[in-house]
């Protein structure tokens, strides 16, 4: 039924705390999860599911593949593949709506509770006891045929079936090709990543300033990361998928520079997309940091612009540091940040301006 609903995969486990509950408590007690607050606070409920929802016995762990070619902006800003078409939480969401109810007509449920990424739910885990695939160095899920490359979605049930007992083949073997490529060193050991120095947090999750040291080494990633994914030999032969969710026009048609020449547009132009995570200040220090580390001649008066009139402090912190990186030559972007160093009244971003000029004097 669950192929039937338009999934590729789909096992079931109990509904019981994941093996991984230990690993998460310790991972937590680490900070490694950096300003997702969300994760501690609700870790008693990732951790002990049934103690959340007494009512749930099984769990039905679905996947749907979204391989595709790599994915980038008009001017070589990268996005990570998933993120590139419709939001896939409505995509995934829907057809577990429409499962459900299938499965309530035939009997099979009473009571539900559909989960697409955003619940309190270590999904990884309990699709691995689901046999959806096994799990890697990278922290994600290997499958044979989609490799890294699927969304899961999950419909805690209130019946008790049968836990899926066949297991893919596959394994990571001696391979490390992940935590060698990964370009700011996130995975810190196989199968554990420090949120705080992945790209992919730092350009969707991190709501406040990157790390400055962190900034040059996201390369050409406007939002997300997909290196350890793209090394990882499982997923090198995935099909390609990419009409199932086509690609969102704030793709294919952007120019990076068209976010920072009009940034009142931007909430508009990402709508319907995974984009929309970041939200506009999030998006807009990526654009401005790739800009940066990607500079343009005609970038300058608009990363100049930016510090003076942006009302986010994040977003003229971001535009002071790639100012100074891409354009600390020219006579015009110092007097810009010598005049913000001496009109802003955010003590940070202040501070990251005196950072940058002292740069520009060594």
């Amino acid at each position: 039924m669950a192929r039937e609903a338009g999934f590729d995969l789909a096992g079931l486990a109990p509904f019981a705390p994941p093996h991984r509950a230990d690993e998460f408590r310790r991972w937590l007690a680490l900070g490694r999860h950096g300003d997702m607050d969300y994760l501690a606070e609700f870790g008693p409920r990732i951790t002990d599911p049934p103690a959340h929802l007494p009512w749930g016995r099984s769990v039905l762990v679905v996947g749907l593949g979204h391989s595709r070619p790599p994915v980038s902006t008009t001017d070589g800003a990268r996005i990570a593949r998933y993120a590139a078409g419709r939001d896939y939480h409505n995509v995934v969401g829907k057809r577990l709506k429409l499962l459900a109810r299938d499965l309530r007509r035939e009997g099979l449920l009473r009571e539900f509770k559909k989960v697409v990424d955003a619940g309190p739910l270590m999904e990884r885990a309990h699709a691995a006891r689901a046999g959806l695939g096994f799990e890697s160095k990278a922290a994600n899920l290997l499958h044979p045929r989609f490799g890294p490359w699927f969304f899961l979605g999950e419909l805690v049930l209130d019946v008790e079936l049968e836990p899926t007992e066949a297991v893919p083949a596959g394994s990571c073997g001696t391979c490390t090709a992940c935590i060698d490529a990964c370009p700011t060193g996130a995975i810190v050991a196989p199968g554990e990543v420090d949120a705080r120095a992945c790209i992919s947090y730092l350009t969707i999750e991190q709501k406040g300033p990157n790390d400055r040291e962190l900034r040059a080494a996201a390369g050409d990633w406007l939002f997300g990361c997909d290196v350890c994914s793209e090394v990882c030999p499982w997923g090198q032969r995935a099909p390609d998928l990419a009409e199932r969710f086509g690609t969102h026009a704030a793709v294919a048609e952007l120019d990076v520079l068209d976010w920072l020449r009009a940034p009142e547009k931007l909430e508009t132009d990402v709508a319907g997309s995974p984009l929309q995570r970041a939200g506009v200040d999030g998006l807009l220090r990526n654009a401005i940091q790739f800009v940066g580390r990607r500079p343009r001649d005609e970038a300058g008066p608009m990363l100049a612009h930016l510090l003076t009139t942006a009302a986010a402090p994040l977003v003229r912190d971001a535009a002071a540091w790639a100012l100074a990186r891409a354009h600390g030559a020219d006579a015009k972007a110092r007097t810009a940040l010598e005049r913000r160093r001496e009109q802003e009244p955010v003590e940070w971003v202040r501070r990251g301006v005196e950072v940058e000029l002292e740069r520009l004097e060594r």
